[in-house]
């Protein structure tokens, strides 16, 4: 059973624009149980705020002033990517015994679910009195076990305006439009590029993701072919596309405390994909002006204020509270996890506990039947109804019948 005592809660890894409901739903259902939870503290920088000392009491915020921070994007107790090394763990717990900590909750993406793993096998073997649960968290939508992670859906939301947006520029006026998307290891986001798609010919017109290996002659002859055809092509490509044997296209060269590789922040592998189809085009298609661009979004889709999917904020909440419910119903440790009950106007979740060894550290991807046996589309009936409830409304366009 649950011990009575101080509850931290933390933050880690990339914002999203829903962590901070899952925050607030966490500190909200302990602040209703202040006989079991005296204190609840938040971990400024995670576990490095842990290690610090720095934390923030949330007795002392408003409710009004909770609500605004649910709300908000980003990570209001700001974030950390630290994995827990042993020294780490000696140091958590002399600062847990010092506040009388029994309950630690944290909230990210897989890494964290290794992190909270990590920290509450190592109170087991100090024999230390520590509840750890951790909360779900990650636009690249690659956690196990969970049919959905929060963020996916708001990030996903984003993504899909921003292919709405670039296809009317590029009807207004035509050329190659390539986007790099988040997505080391999944093609999730990229994927979601195809919400955008209303009208007959509208972009993106190819979707490139890591489930599948990425060939650069296949790619100039994809891109070549709908331009010949429609004049225009708009391309989404996830930033973990590589090669045969997993090789990445255009890498950094540098790594995380997880061993995680920085991919396209630099804009690198959009340049390089542009500049390839320029080359390309020049050659195959020497008479034609051909213009050419990319975008890298980046950040961009972590933390757009004003593109907040409903549901997922929703449900970002719902992961908190159920985080501390599954505390109280004495389970020692766990990560929560949603199951699909229906789809479509009979879409629903419920929550359940997964052990934390079966969250952390690996990713899923996208399942391949999701993508065309070329791999440079998906398979819009198999994905949209998946997609669609976690996104929610798009804005509504037209165009003029005599314009096309």
């Amino acid at each position: 059973m649950h011990q009575p005592g101080t509850l931290v809660v933390g933050q880690s890894g990339g914002p999203t624009a829903v962590i901070n409901q899952t925050l607030i739903g966490v500190v909200q259902a302990a602040l209703a149980r202040r006989d079991q939870f005296p204190k609840v503290l938040g971990a400024i920088h995670g576990i490095q705020g842990i290690i610090d000392g720095k934390f923030c009491d949330f007795s002392k915020e408003s409710p009004e002033t909770l609500e605004l921070v649910a709300n908000t994007p980003s990570a209001a107790l700001k974030s950390v990517r630290r994995k827990a090394s042993a020294e780490d763990g000696e140091k958590i717990f002399a600062r847990f015994k010092e506040l009388g900590v029994t309950a630690f909750f944290y909230i990210g993406g897989n890494d964290t679910a290794e992190t909270t793993h990590i920290v509450h096998e190592m109170a087991v073997k100090a024999g230390y009195p520590l509840t750890c649960f951790h909360c779900p968290k990650t636009i690249d939508n690659d956690l196990r076990v969970t049919d959905h992670c929060p963020g996916y859906g708001s990030a996903a939301k984003f993504v899909a305006q921003a292919f709405m947006g670039d296809n009317l520029d590029n009807r207004s006026l035509a050329g190659i439009k390539v986007n790099i998307v988040m997505g080391r290891n999944a093609g999730w986001l990229t994927a979601a590029s195809a919400l955008a798609r209303v009208f007959p010919n509208d972009g993106p017109h190819l979707i490139y993701c890591p489930e599948t290996d990425f060939s650069l002659e296949t790619f100039c002859a994809d891109v070549e072919a709908v331009y010949r055809r429609i004049g225009r092509c708009i391309i989404a490509v996830s930033e973990g596309i590589h090669g045969p044997g997993g090789k990445g296209i255009v890498t950094s060269g540098e790594v995380d405390s997880h061993g995680n590789a920085q991919l396209s922040g630099s804009g690198a592998l959009g340049d390089f994909l542009a500049e390839t189809l320029k080359t390309h085009l020049a050659k195959s298609w020497p008479e034609k002006k051909h213009r050419v661009r990319a975008d890298t979004f980046g950040y961009l889709q972590r933390c757009f204020p004003g593109v907040v999917s409903t549901i997922d904020a929703v449900e970002a909440r719902r992961a908190g509270s159920a985080a501390v419910a599954a505390a109280l119903a004495g389970n020692a440790s766990g990560s929560i996890a949603f199951r699909r009950i229906g789809d479509g106007a009979q879409y629903s979740i419920e929550t359940f506990v997964t052990p934390l060894h079966t969250v952390a550290k690996e990713t899923k991807s996208m399942p391949r039947e999701f993508l065309n046996a070329a791999g440079n589309d998906v398979v819009t009936e198999r994905l949209l109804p998946y997609l669609k409830p976690l996104v929610g409304e798009l804005p509504r366009v037209g165009q003029l019948a005599g314009v096309g």
